[in-house]
C-alpha cells in the first residue's frame, strides 16, 4: 500500500520521466515544510535531480535575502528566480543579480495612487534589490534595520540609491485577501501584474509582464528547455502563470482552491514532501 507521503506512479509521472530536463518549484507551502525547512527526503530527491541532469530552479515570491534556508541546495547553475520573477540571482557568485526586471517608480507611484483611494486604509512597502522600504502603518512581517520608514510616495520618489524597485507590496488590514487582489486588479491592473501569496490581505505587485512565468519561461530558452520539459509545482496564486506554462504541473493537496481548480495533478502536502514524492517518481522512471 502507498503511504501519505509516497506519490503513486501515474502515467504523468511515466511521462515526466522521460522528458523532464528542469523541475521548477514555488517554495513556501510548496518545497519548504511549514516551520519553513527543507526535509532530509527533500534534500535528498533535489540532489539526486541534479545528478540525474535534471536542473532544478527555486521559483520564488521571496527577495534574494531571504533565501538562506535553501542557498546551500542551489546545485549545478546556481540559479534562483526570487521576487516573483523580477530577479534571478546567482548563489554561486555571492548572490549577485543577473537579472533584473523592475517595477518603474512612475507605474508604482500610479498603483499606490489607484490603490489608495479605491481601499482607504491600505499601506505600503517598496522591495528593492538592496532591501525592503515602508509606510509607518505598514506591518513589519519581518524588521529589516536598514529600512526606510516614510510614505510611499516619498520612498518610491528618493529611493534611487537603493537601486531598483522589484516589488511594491500593499497591505490591507480589513478586506479579505482574494477581495483586495480582485479590487486592485480593477483599478491598477494596467501598472502591474498583481498576485498574492500571502494568507493575509497583503499584494505583491511587479512590473507588466514580469511573473514566474515569465522569467522562468526566459531562463529555459536560454538553455533551449521547451515547457513540455518542465515540471512546476505550486500552491498560491502567485504560481498559476508558472503551473499553466509548465508542460506538467501540480498543486500541492494544500494549495489555494484557484490553483486546484487550474490543475489536474496533485501531490501531497508541503507537511508530507510532496515535491520530493514526485521528484523520486520521475527519477524512478528514468532509464
Amino acid at each position: 500500500m502507498t503511504s501519505a507521503t509516497e506519490q503513486p506512479e501515474t502515467p504523468a509521472t511515466r511521462r515526466a520521466a522521460a522528458t523532464t530536463r528542469l523541475i521548477a518549484t514555488d517554495l513556501d507551502g510548496t518545497l519548504l515544510r511549514d516551520d519553513r525547512t527543507v526535509s532530509d527526503r527533500t534534500v535528498a530527491a533535489l540532489a539526486a535531480a541534479e545528478e540525474a541532469g535534471i536542473e532544478v530552479f527555486f521559483v520564488t515570491g521571496r527577495p534574494a535575502r531571504w533565501m538562506d534556508v535553501v542557498r546551500d541546495h542551489v546545485h549545478g547553475h546556481g540559479l534562483a528566480i526570487c521576487a516573483n520573477g523580477a530577479v534571478v540571482v546567482d548563489f554561486h557568485d555571492g548572490g549577485r543579480f543577473v537579472k533584473v526586471r523592475p517595477l518603474e517608480s512612475g507605474a508604482a507611484l500610479a498603483i499606490v495612487r489607484a490603490v489608495r483611494a479605491a481601499a482607504p486604509g491600505a499601506s505600503f512597502a517598496v522591495e528593492r534589490t538592496s532591501g525592503i522600504h515602508y509606510e509607518p502603518h505598514y506591518p513589519p512581517f519581518q524588521t529589516d534595520p536598514y529600512a526606510s520608514i516614510a510614505p510611499a510616495e516619498e520612498l518610491l520618489n528618493g529611493g534611487d540609491g537603493h537601486g531598483p524597485v522589484v516589488k511594491l507590496l500593499a497591505f490591507h488590514p480589513e478586506l479579505a485577501p482574494d477581495e483586495f487582489l480582485e479590487l486592485a486588479r480593477a483599478v491598477a491592473g494596467e501598472h502591474g501584474v498583481f498576485t498574492r501569496s500571502s494568507p493575509t490581505a497583503l499584494l505583491e505587485i511587479s512590473g507588466p509582464g514580469v511573473s514566474k512565468a515569465s522569467t522562468l519561461a526566459q531562463c529555459c530558452a536560454e538553455r533551449g528547455i521547451s515547457p513540455e520539459e518542465v515540471v512546476a509545482f505550486g500552491d498560491m496564486p502567485n504560481d498559476l502563470e508558472m503551473l499553466g506554462w509548465a508542460g506538467t504541473a501540480y498543486a500541492m493537496a494544500n494549495a489555494h482552491p484557484e490553483v486546484l481548480a487550474a490543475t489536474t495533478l496533485r501531490t501531497a502536502a508541503n507537511t508530507e514532501d510532496g515535491v520530493a514524492a514526485v521528484i523520486e517518481q520521475i527519477l524512478h522512471g528514468l532509464p
